[in-house]
């Protein structure tokens, strides 16, 4: 599962988004739930910050590494090729071989600090993790809702386009009987060229969407369902703010920072501190054929370092650490002004689309029927070519209005949640055997101590989209109504 995150009591109940609907279910639909689980597979940028977090779960070992005993060995032969002048006993041949045993007792504290400052960046890359995952969830929502807007625009601009080349032929015909102008003629072949134009346009657009899709997801969208309703959306804003400054991973993140930083500052001061380990060293040396005995040599003892003087480095390291942890405090108060302004900000959103939806499902259902009025009346000579043109445009940008308002409404309401910190995997119902799990590879490499203790050569996760096909604007005729 994904790294846990603090509870919150504010879970407010869905606020109606269930009329986010906007085709037919079909039988063999991609869901949304689809959608996510497949970024949440394979989407490069998600793989690639868990591959930094497990980096990042390395210096901890790294860290423990410098409080722990160092071994080492050498051994060295030597042929003696031209004897001194004044040693005619030297001998021809020797070999040396020495051990040496290094145990650090002493740092002042900074493998200590050292080792409490990684385990709280761990911490803090795992808040990150939490972040991308939202961030990723958020763009896949929101390419997922274009492409369903974008299907739906497609489809009721060709059936404007259709629409109008049946009124020109309309038109044209009581031309003919000497019952319209060519200036009507003209209107509604006028109307029916930009109906064309913005036709093609919602295609570029169709088409755009659905290559993001493929980009975010890795495969190409196809025949995508009506989303689900939205949980645990907030009743106000200030329960959205509670929520968020609680839960949103960017805060937790940027606090974990800021305390690495302090610990960070212990570590510079190490610097001026003295220093003990002890040691064990032994040698021995062989000199072959020669009469002389070999050497042997065991020594044990303890080394102490006190720094008199170090040309002002230490200083200079601690007011730079210092620093940064001011650089930590900051940008801990800028995420979350960031984020108390972005709660707001979808929620006001997400309140003002579902005030649109309301608004232009009446609008539809007004132009709908003033179309229709202004064709009866068109047909007893009271209304003109013009008035129809105008009032079929009234309902197309309509409908086109109310796609748009339940696309943004429910964009607006899953980057809400995000905001709140409510938008991961564990929130979504996604499928509870596929989670990454950030803390396994941690347990996993925390206490490691061997040398050789590699890891498998990497091989990437994410896939690929070159073979992907170029996408097309081609929709279901059902989207238009």
């Amino acid at each position: 599962m994904t790294a846990k995150r603090p509870s919150s009591p504010h879970r407010a109940a869905t606020a109606l988004l269930s009329l986010i609907i906007l085709l037919p279910m079909s039988a063999h639909a991609d869901t949304l739930q689809e959608a996510l689980l497949k970024a949440y597979r394979t989407n490069p940028t998600l793989t690639g910050t868990r591959a930094g977090l497990r980096a990042t779960d390395e210096n901890v070992p790294i860290r423990k590494a410098e409080g722990r005993p160092s071994v080492g060995a050498s051994g060295q032969f030597q042929e003696l090729i031209v004897r001194p002048s004044n040693s005619f006993l030297a001998p021809h041949r020797s070999a040396n071989a020495s051990a040496s045993i290094d145990v650090p007792i002493y740092s002042g504290g900074a493998v200590r600090n050292g080792v409490k400052a990684a385990k709280i960046r761990v911490e803090a890359g795992r808040a990150n993790l939490r972040g991308t995952e939202a961030s990723i969830f958020s763009q896949v929502v929101a390419a997922y809702m274009d492409v369903i807007r974008d299907s739906a625009i497609v489809a009721l601009n060709a059936a404007n386009v259709r629409v109008l080349d049946v009124n020109l032929q309309a038109t044209n015909d009581r031309f003919e009987v000497g019952d319209l102008t060519r200036t009507d003629i003209a209107q509604s072949e006028s109307r029916l060229e930009l109906a064309r134009s913005d036709l093609q346009t919602a295609q570029a657009n169709l088409i755009a969407s659905r290559e993001n899709y493929i980009a975010l997801v890795g495969n190409a969208p196809d025949d995508l369902a009506p989303p689900p309703p939205l949980p645990g959306l907030p009743a106000s804003p200030e329960a959205a703010v509670q929520v968020a400054l609680a839960d949103n991973p960017d805060i937790l993140a940027a606090r974990k920072s800021r305390e690495a930083a302090r610990y960070d500052v212990r570590v510079a001061k190490a610097g001026v501190l003295p220093t003990l380990s002890g040691f064990t060293q032994s040698s021995y040396t062989n000199y072959f054929d020669s009469d002389i005995t070999p050497n042997k040599q065991v020594a044990v003892g303890a080394t102490v370092t006190v720094p008199l003087y170090q040309g002002g480095r230490p200083a200079a390291q601690v007011r730079q650490s210092q620093a940064l942890e001011s650089q930590a405090m900051e940008q801990e108060i800028e995420t979350e002004r960031g984020v108390i302004a972005q709660a707001r900000a979808a929620y006001a959103s997400w309140q003002a689309s579902l005030q649109t939806i309301a608004s232009s499902q009446k609008a539809v259902d007004a132009t709908a029927l003033s179309l229709e009025g202004v064709r009866a009346e068109n047909s007893v000579g009271s209304r003109t070519i013009l008035d129809i043109l105008n009032a079929e445009q009234e309902s197309l940008i309509a409908r086109v209005e109310l796609v748009s308002a339940r696309r943004n409404a429910y964009v607006a309401g899953f980057s809400l949640l995000a905001a709140m910190g409510h938008a991961e995997a564990d929130d979504l119902g996604l499928e509870s055997g596929v989670l990454y799990d950030p803390i396994a590879n941690y347990d996993r490499v925390k206490g490691k101590w061997f040398d050789w203790d590699f890891d498998a050569a990497p091989v990437p996760v994410a896939t690929r989209t070159v073979d992907s096909p170029a996408q097309n604007a081609n929709v279901d005729e059902q989207a238009a109504r």
